[in-house]
């Protein structure tokens, strides 16, 4: 199966250069070689020969450039792929953009060393962009129950064996090359960390309790959190503080980049229809969706976020000031399902408010718009929303 990705590398960098960020295996170097083949001079840093010449002497990046534009007209671009190797190499990177009009697009899979190092992030010379796992659109004959139990790492949906695929993923990335680049020391606390945080992914950040589950301090299970979002494993969203007459709560909710990952960490190998697991997919699964799409279509301005009152009443995200959006796995709507949004639209302060369900029926109850889940991606992606 081929995935059409909606990135559009060419369109970015025909703009500005670029940093690619976004985890190991989400696809990054394919769509490099989908969108840009033959365009592009590839410097790969997990090669050990650019890795030893580059970092040795970072000045031979541009006779390096200079023979393969000779060597081919077309051209248009340079990628240094895993950039995080060699953050120096970024001094270079600037001096070429500056002096040559270079366009390069620089790719990683961790800010976190980049920062460590002082790097040099190009000074408005470089925008960001970022990578996630599949989401709906790119993906034909979207098997929902597979991508809530899977997730949407591109080798492990496609798998025939994607638990053995989510294992090699986690012994390999998640907690040797963490470790390999030296942002942990302790790497069975790590582990502990890893299970105990997927467990709450998508629920509020309790960096006490995790710590006392874990043994682990909590100063350092707050960094343990740093160091995921850093390596782009997982993200944060912050709570919706804006509301007039009630009080809202000011703690932050953790997601992990995948569903297939966060399951396999926590050990859950099934999540039965319906259940609370299976609930907790499905929302994890939206806030997916709505955080990739603000990021592919360049949506930047629009923060997402949630809201829940001090006494738990709660709408699962709001989208900027466009959107209030509760999430329920429910096969029929009723009126229980609506309270958070009924609350939140007292204060006046999101233009629309749509519960996304399984139910196929479609309704407008004062105001507030269910939508059968199809329904809402094929809004979403068709710009019909935000």
């Amino acid at each position: 199966m081929i995935f059409n990705r909606i990135i559009d590398l060419e369109a970015l960098l025909n703009k500005k250069s670029f940093f690619l960020f976004g985890p190991r295996a989400v696809g990054k170097s394919y769509a490099i070689r989908q969108q840009l083949e033959g365009k592009v001079f590839l410097i790969d840093l997990l090669n050990s020969e650019y890795y030893l010449r580059l970092s040795q002497n970072p000045g031979l990046l541009a006779p390096m450039i200079e023979a393969a534009l000779a060597n081919s007209k077309e051209i248009k671009f340079i990628v240094i792929d895993e950039v995080q190797k060699i953050p120096f190499l970024l001094n270079e990177v600037h001096r070429l953009i500056e002096e040559r009009q270079w366009t390069f697009l620089l790719t990683g899979s961790s800010a976190r060393k980049l920062k460590k190092d002082n790097a040099n992030l190009l000074a408005g010379r470089a925008r960001e962009a970022r990578m996630f796992p599949l989401v709906s659109a790119e993906i034909m004959k979207f098997d929902l129950d597979r991508y809530l139990q899977y997730g949407g790492l591109p080798s492990v949906y496609l798998s025939d064996e994607p638990l053995e695929d989510l294992q090699a993923y986690v012994q390999t990335y998640l907690r040797e090359e963490i470790q390999l680049e030296a942002l942990v020391r302790n790497l069975p606390a790590f582990s502990r960390f890893l299970e105990a945080s997927s467990l709450t992914s998508g629920t509020l950040l309790n960096f006490t309790q995790i710590a006392s589950d874990t043994g682990i301090p909590a100063s350092t299970v707050r960094e343990y959190y740093f160091i995921l979002e850093d390596t782009f494993i997982g993200f944060m969203v912050e709570p919706f503080r804006k509301t007039k007459t009630r009080k809202a709560i000011s703690t932050a909710k953790f997601y992990y980049f995948d569903i297939g990952v966060a399951h396999y960490l926590s050990k859950i190998h099934s999540i039965p229809k319906p259940s609370e697991l299976y609930g907790a997919a499905f929302e994890h699964f939206i806030a997916m969706e709505l955080r990739a799409y603000l990021s592919y279509r360049r949506k930047l301005s629009i923060d997402l976020c949630f809201w829940q009152e001090k006494n738990g009443k709660e709408v699962d995200f709001i989208v900027g000031d466009q959107l209030a959006i509760e999430v329920k796995a429910t096969e029929r709507v009723t009126e229980k399902h609506l309270t958070g949004l009924r609350c939140l639209m007292e204060e006046k302060i999101t233009q629309r408010h749509l519960l996304i369900s399984h139910d196929p029926i479609a309704l407008n109850l004062d105001g507030i718009e269910t939508l059968h889940w199809k329904d809402f991606l094929n809004k979403l992606w068709g710009n019909e929303l935000i």
